[in-house]
């Protein structure tokens, strides 16, 4: 185990893509609450793991802050929040009230908006309306996923208008496809990505239904995409956390999956409704995009997904889709599905729960997260544990918010919250090697 940084200031993972594709920079932001939840950092950073070098690649200005910060696996590009410039009483950071960037190591500083935003009808096609959220590429960089939340319909709703409410959802930027918008609004800007729905919302979910009222905390399948039953490839697939009614005003989280078109610039096709939505309801998904529900778990002792939060994570090739249930003895468990359907299976039985988000290694073969203060590798087919770092059951433990495979393999990334000179405690990064284990 190595410490990386100890500057006197937040460091903040995010839960997946903190590497650089070469597994030499740590990307990171300094928001100064452990678990990043005041959004005050103004400053995009990344440490060399061999020297402890940092390198500042944004600093923000004019009063925005920015955070949650991910590297693209081919290039140097990074991508992250960033929140509104000159905040005002109606225009102040929240969650449809942000924006992804774009900025290249090669080229710090040098800021490029990932999606367009237009507020005002007509709405521009490849332009959202409100604000982007946990920005990840896609394994071949061509696409970036990212929840994300209506201005408009927070505006409609507001104001007592008829129409849809604004629900989280989620949504892709195709990369390379810039969209310009007009100047009818000043929080309007220009995109260089194409950015459309991809999830389909309800106000009222009907019970027993696939009907989805909220989708978040999404993730790419497989490196390549994943098999479809008759052999073919599914090139490209999110797979989500959807909110399901099961009765008496219950709501449960499961596993659901959307696969895009195969030809991403078929994404600019309109489906169902207009791809920019309307004054009173929300943009649709482009023509093609299908949703499917994986998991049924309205029957369990302890229905939905359930633990610490955690983002749904893929194996590498494509086969399974991690995320933590509940055993019957409430502990929570990792699970996994087939993008293709059928039933669950467990995959951890530990008497301690998984305390993390985590991530699977580049070969598949294991899953590294938190269990027992302890970062630990989980062997993907046999649930089998391995401590990798002596456990520490206190608040400066490893964290739960993020616990990161090197692209190579060989290193695992973490944070943990440990006092500094001043007795102020703040978020510091460290690795641990991973034995060949990759």
């Amino acid at each position: 185990m190595r410490q990386l940084t100890t500057a006197a200031h937040g460091h903040v993972l995010t839960n997946c893509g903190v590497w650089s594709p070469d597994s030499r920079w740590i990307a990171y932001d300094i928001r100064s609450a452990a678990d990043g939840g005041a959004f005050d950092g103004t400053r995009i950073e990344r440490v060399e793991v061999d020297t402890g070098r940092v390198e500042v690649l944004h600093e923000s200005r004019q009063g925005a802050c920015c955070g949650v910060v991910t590297c693209s696996p081919v290039d140097d590009r990074v991508a992250f929040i960033l929140g509104p410039e000159h905040p005002s009483s109606d225009w102040s950071y929240g969650p449809a009230r942000r924006q992804g960037v774009l900025v290249r190591a090669s080229c710090p500083g040098v800021v490029e908006n990932l999606d367009a935003r237009d507020l005002v009808p007509p709405f521009t096609s490849g332009a959202l309306r409100g604000g982007s959220h946990v920005h990840v590429f896609s394994p071949d960089g061509a696409v970036v996923s990212f929840t994300y939340e209506d201005a408009v319909l927070v505006a409609a709703n507001r104001a007592g208008l008829p129409g849809e409410h604004n629900r989280r959802g989620i949504a892709v930027s195709v990369c390379g496809r810039p969209v310009i918008v007009p100047r009818t609004h000043p929080r309007n800007h220009d995109g260089s990505a194409f950015s459309v729905m991809v999830s389909r919302l309800h106000d009222d979910p009907r019970a027993g239904t696939d009907d989805i009222a909220r989708g978040c905390e999404e993730a790419w399948i497989g490196v390549n995409g994943y098999r479809r039953h008759d052999g073919s490839w599914q090139r490209r697939a999110l797979a989500f956390q959807g909110d399901v009614s099961i009765g008496s005003g219950e709501t449960i989280s499961e596993v659901f999956v959307v696969d895009l078109p195969d030809k991403i610039h078929d994404l600019e096709k309109a489906g169902e409704g207009p791809l920019t939505g309307t004054a009173t309801t929300r943009p649709l998904p482009p023509l093609g995009v299908r949703q499917r529900r994986l998991t049924f778990s309205a029957g369990r002792l302890h229905p939905g997904i359930q633990g610490p939060r955690h983002w749904l994570r893929s194996s590498p090739d494509g086969e399974r889709i991690g995320f933590l249930m509940r055993d019957e003895a409430g502990i929570a468990q990792i699970h996994t599905v087939s993008p293709r359907g059928g039933q669950p299976v467990q995959v951890t039985r530990g008497p301690h729960g998984i305390a993390s988000a985590f991530t699977w290694s580049p070969c598949g073969g294991w899953i590294a997260c938190v269990i027992d203060g302890s970062v630990c590798l989980v062997d993907a087919a046999s649930g089998t544990i391995q401590r990798l770092t002596p456990p520490v059951r206190d608040a400066s433990g490893p964290r739960s918010e993020a616990c990161v495979f090197s692209p190579n393999g060989r290193r695992v990334a973490f944070v943990r919250n440990l006092l500094g000179d001043r007795e102020t405690a703040w978020n510091q990064i460290f690795t641990v090697d991973v034995h060949g284990r990759s």
